[in-house]
């Protein structure tokens, strides 16, 4: 069986993380391609083709690692025209049945488990208690009759939403050739093909933890969560150098060249990339994702959080929140994380009001961000890419790349 990694979209739904792909997105030092691609191995397909843009950087990322045993081709998608254009572009590349799914589909291993050899066209489901933000399956028995996006409170068809992982075979093609062209043609050919053919759902066990598509930029925690607990170990590098005042508990990695410096306290499970730094009387605690090159001052408390490399940070609070690529936050930040009545968090995306399905959600804050001394963020923020947001400043509506934000500057 071959796989095709969809990898060719510009992530809008992503933002403020997309300035790259979002399979660029590094967890426990390995971007999530790479975790994706590992997953596939795991589930015995050597053969995967990946659809990427034309910038070609999801190509160049897989050539940093030694993938051995597994073939990689790649497609070029010219424009994002849609999972259905993306797929026509290789379908001389098919040889028989094949898998769809999107690029951080890092479970795709157990999500599969119940094919069986003569399996032809098959989707995939899962258990959800949130109908509202996906894709949700009208069953008879095993087969799905239809997919109703995002149903609204009461009118959902079942409990099961449909993952973004699909086994199809070359008469899918012929479906495709009769819709209308447009953005989502692959649902519509998808529709067609369930139609006119008995399509099946394989329902994943119920696991300790389902992770979504990664669709918006705060799934990231429920990706982090689960390579966490599945593929975190305990390890500290020679190279490190950790205070004897510092502490440090549960499952921990600590990298190349850190430095823990007194009375820092590490609680796992954490993962601290290489040449980080945690400064005097900090805390790290469980859930939270440090990459290479990141800068904890003295006096900061971070709480489950994603930081990608280079992002550098001062006293403060950091509860539930990511931080893109080369970030500069100055002293005194606070990211609130809850709202006053603790009911779920909502956030702007596209222009459109979305429950997040979290009760603790802090910022997300693209690569480049600059952040004055003594700023508050509102949970559930969302920070451009190379903004600049002035001292003493508190943010409760999302920023857009390059803008500048300050409340109290004066001239």
């Amino acid at each position: 069986m071959q796989a095709v990694i969809l990898a060719a979209g510009q992530s809008s739904r992503f933002w403020p993380l997309n300035s790259k792909n979002k399979s660029l997105i590094r967890i426990m030092g390995r971007s999530l391609i790479w975790h994706t691609v590992q997953s596939l191995k795991r589930a015995g397909i050597k053969e995967i083709i990946i659809i990427q843009s034309q910038n070609q950087e999801i190509g160049e990322e897989i050539k940093r690692f030694k993938l051995q045993g597994i073939e990689i081709n790649y497609a070029v998608q010219k424009k994002p025209l849609g999972m259905g254009n993306a797929l026509w572009q290789v379908r001389d590349l098919l040889k028989g049945k094949f898998l769809v799914l999107d690029v951080g589909r890092i479970d795709v291993d157990e999500i599969i488990k119940g094919i069986k050899p003569k399996s032809k066209t098959v989707l995939f489901g899962q258990e959800t208690n949130n109908p509202q933000l996906f894709g949700m399956a009208k069953l008879k028995g095993d087969r799905i009759l239809e997919i109703i996006e995002k149903p609204k409170k009461g009118k959902e068809p079942s409990n099961i939403r449909v993952v973004g992982v699909y086994l199809l075979e070359m008469k899918f093609f012929e479906a495709y050739k009769k819709v209308k062209k447009h953005q989502y043609d692959f649902e519509d050919a998808l529709s067609l093909y369930m139609r006119k053919n008995d399509i099946k759902i394989i329902i994943s066990a119920k696991t300790k933890q389902n992770i979504p598509s990664l669709k918006y930029p705060w799934h990231l925690f429920d990706i982090e969560k689960y390579l966490f607990e599945k593929y975190l170990k305990s390890k500290i590098e020679k190279s490190a150098k950790i205070s004897k005042g510092a502490i440090i508990k549960g499952k921990v990695y600590i990298g190349k060249n850190v430095r823990i410096f007194e009375n820092a306290i590490i609680k796992g499970p954490c993962y601290i990339g290489d040449n980080s730094i945690i400064g005097n009387n900090s805390i790290i605690r469980e859930y939270s994702n440090l990459e290479n090159n990141v800068l904890v001052g003295a006096l900061a408390e971070v709480a489950r959080c994603v930081f990608q490399k280079d992002a550098h940070i001062h006293s403060g609070y950091f509860g539930d929140s990511i931080l893109g690529r080369g970030c500069r936050i100055g002293a005194g930040m606070i990211t609130a994380n809850a709202r006053i009545d603790r009911e779920e968090i909502k956030t702007l995306v596209k222009g459109k009001k979305i429950n997040t399905g979290m009760r603790s959600l802090g910022a997300i804050i693209g690569d480049g961000a600059e952040i004055g001394i003594n700023c508050s963020l509102m949970p559930g923020v969302l920070i451009g890419s190379n903004c600049q947001i002035g001292p003493n400043s508190l943010v409760s509506k999302n920023l857009k790349n390059n803008a500048f934000f300050s409340q109290n500057l004066t001239e």
